[in-house]
């Protein structure tokens, strides 16, 4: 039996090593995110040899397993995994599953996965230039807000720290208040309990982020960090939607920090839609270059 416990901040100590190992593209396959969503997705984590082991339990897919993360021979970590589903009597699925991943769990049992895409889970993947730069036509909309809002106002682009933090919290309960009446299936109080987390463990996390003002006020921010070796993953991202402009520019300014700060980074990953129509067209409409595709693998 794999002995699993809940996930607590000083866990970072030794996950982090281990999802840098694997260098996975996913953005579930990593700390933040893990550790903000674990109440909401009841979270368990434990280490088998060098590779973390996730388990999960909602509702909706009942309980799951994260692909390993870390190296080494793979093998028995599955083995342990499978041991593990069939003493506690559930199917053995595995969620968040990339291509590469299935290659893999193909060499290594040829017959025995089901797959099935989740398109609502596929992340967003930018080439971090082309936010930079909105080159093309296909981004001459972009251009054009950010044009407008720096007619239209008088502002200026900071990176968060304990000092404007908690200007940042008070903006995003603002942001909550005005688009709770647009929440779906509770959708928005599982992400607003995540980015709770993200405020209260912000350095403890390694988090780091920008804002923008208009006449001094907060109007956008944003939190983020490294992924894996060429790729930055965006966790958060909020502006007031009746100010044109302002997610444009958010974007823009926070994808130039990244972008002078962190010279080996390629992409951008801006995670996924979650089935929210809004969400999907907004992200689809900065022309993802790629998609990281998520998988649902039962053993059958």
């Amino acid at each position: 039996m794999i002995n699993f416990k809940e996930i607590e901040i000083n866990d970072k100590t030794w996950m982090k090593p281990l999802l840098a190992a694997a260098d996975m593209r996913g953005c579930h396959q990593n700390f933040t995110n893990i550790f903000a969503w674990s109440k909401i997705f009841n979270y368990q984590v434990a280490r088998v040899n060098d590779y973390l082991v996730l388990k999960g339990n909602t509702e909706k897919e009942g309980q799951y397993y994260f692909y390993p993360a870390g190296s080494g021979d793979i093998k028995p970590v599955f083995e342990a995994m499978r041991q593990e589903a069939k003493d506690c009597e559930h199917e053995f699925v595995l969620l968040g599953i990339s291509p590469e991943n299935i290659n893999v769990m193909k060499s290594l049992y040829p017959e025995n996965f089901e797959y099935q895409a989740v398109r609502d889970s596929f992340d967003y993947v930018y080439l971090l230039e082309k936010l930079v730069n909105l080159t093309g036509n296909k981004l001459h909309s972009k251009r054009n807000h950010i044009n407008r809002f720096k007619e239209t106002h008088s502002w200026s682009f900071e990176q968060i720290s304990l000092e404007n933090l908690v200007e940042c919290w008070e903006m995003n309960v603002e942001w909550c208040k005005a688009n709770e009446y647009k929440d779906e299936d509770n959708q928005l109080t599982d992400e607003s309990c995540a980015v709770r987390q993200c405020f209260k463990n912000f350095i403890a996390m390694g988090l780091e982020g920008g804002l923008l003002r208009s006449d001094g006020r907060v109007i956008a921010f944003t939190m983020g960090e490294k992924l894996n070796s060429d790729t930055y993953d965006i966790h958060v991202e909020k502006a007031f939607g009746e100010i044109q402009g302002a997610y444009q520019m958010i974007n823009r300014e926070f994808a130039a920090f990244i972008k002078n700060n962190y010279p080996e980074v390629i992409y951008v990953n801006r995670e996924e839609d979650m089935g929210f129509e809004g969400l999907r067209k907004a992200k689809l409409s900065y022309h993802p270059d790629k998609m990281e595709e998520k998988y649902r693998a039962q053993w059958c």
